[in-house]
């Protein structure tokens, strides 16, 4: 028997020889494990994607078995098809764990017996899939969520992005398939040598998105601002490359009646009159309603692997301010928002007034008929699971580990 954790590992070995697997490891269609660490109580973008992909698979391919293995304080199954691995908390880290070793998340991947893996990073998941990938005989897919190299610069330095860049680009190497969101993290990942990409845009639910969703009246007593107010919205983690303070910075300049609504990003930014910082909104249709109720969203990191919450404010009804760089870029245009030259104070302010001197109306019509005619989550998962088939076809059917021995 593998051993995973002890007594966790032995419950976890025995969860899976009676989960109802079929004696070639396949429940009708295939077996399908994502894994990543990148997935806690308040986790924004990828989390919300493993969700979507979760309920779309139930929905729309119950043929298809899909696991998610992530970072938990103990290594066990839960009825709902999610097994965590013990990690410990990061310091700091928002709820986070790091994991610390690669071997024993591939015994957990590789007891789980999968026909395939998608990994969303490259840290100790990515490679445990790749470990397990390799022992199985089976393809594993990585999903490039996040461009390393460029956070290594904005947290440590210029020093730091070669270093980062080629161990980034040595592990995407190594897998059968990697999946881009934007055609911007395609093209870094071509940057440093990595040959078989495929890019796919995410997508967005847009009967949860929706502008019904909006109280603008209860919003604004809620914050205590007067009706003629405009509001600009944010939500995301408060990490350093969401440029918070920017967003901060230009609502000043631009003074009443703009006003700057964080959730969830608020913590540690600069107080300020003009500036509300709620709590982050675990409960989906709670932030849908929040970013419903403004009248605008603002976005201010340039190096964006996609932009989800972008998708979300225009499914929302929101025009959007943003760089016309990065995977934001490739979600913006005039017809729905306003596009800055920088990311700058002085640059979001001015593109702020100028959306703001437009037919806002009309701009919030078109962001909605723009998420709902071109980013349906189904154009997301159909590609993926073509992928996936295309992948399976290709590979010899590999032989099923004992679970025991």
């Amino acid at each position: 028997m593998f051993d995973v954790g002890g007594r966790a590992g032995q419950a976890l070995t025995e969860a899976v020889a009676h989960d109802g697997l079929s004696s070639d490891g396949r429940a009708g269609g295939f077996h399908l494990i994502d894994t990543t660490m990148m997935y806690a109580p308040r986790s924004g973008g990828v989390k919300r994607y493993l969700t979507a992909k979760r309920a779309w698979l139930a929905a729309r391919r119950p043929d298809i078995r899909h696991t998610l293995v992530v970072p938990g304080a103990s290594t066990l199954m839960q009825d709902d098809g999610l097994v965590t691995v013990s990690a410990a908390r990061l310091p700091f880290g928002d709820g986070y764990r790091m994991p610390a070793s690669p071997g024993k998340w591939a015994a957990v991947l590789r007891t789980l017996n999968p026909d395939i893996i998608e990994a969303g990073d490259v840290f100790v998941p990515g490679h445990a899939a790749l470990e397990a990938g390799e022992a199985l005989g089976i393809p594993v897919v990585g999903f490039c969520h996040t461009d390393a190299p460029s956070l290594a610069v904005l947290h440590l330095g210029e020093w730091a992005e070669q270093p980062t860049f080629n161990f980034w680009a040595k592990a995407y190497e190594r897998f059968d398939q990697v999946v881009a969101p934007s055609r911007h993290t395609a093209n870094r990942l071509a940057e440093a040598g990595v040959e078989r990409v495929a890019v796919l845009p995410l997508g967005v639910d847009t009967d949860l998105f929706h502008p019904r969703r909006g109280d603008r009246a209860r919003l604004l007593k809620r914050l205590r601002l007067p009706g003629d107010s405009r509001l600009l919205v944010f939500a995301g983690r408060p990490a350093r490359e969401k440029n918070i303070d920017a967003m901060v910075a230009a609502v000043e300049r631009l003074g009443a009646p703009y006003h700057l609504v964080l959730i969830g990003a608020g913590q540690g930014a600069r107080p300020s009159p003009q500036v509300s910082c709620l709590d982050f909104e675990a409960d989906p249709e709670s932030l849908a309603g929040v970013i419903a109720s403004c009248d605008a969203f603002i976005h201010a990191n340039e190096n964006e692997i996609f932009g989800l919450v972008v998708l979300e404010a225009m499914a929302a009804g929101l025009p959007v301010v943003g760089p016309d760089k990065g995977g934001v870029g490739e979600l913006l245009d005039q017809a729905v928002g306003q596009l800055t030259r920088g990311v700058d104070p002085a640059s979001l302010a001015e593109a702020v007034d100028a959306l703001f001197a437009r037919d806002v109306a009309a701009l919030k019509l078109a962001a909605r008929r723009r998420a709902e005619t071109r980013h349906s989550w189904d154009h997301t998962f159909e590609g993926l699971t073509r992928l996936y088939a295309r992948l399976l076809n290709a590979a010899p059917r590999h032989t099923p580990m004992a679970l025991s021995a």
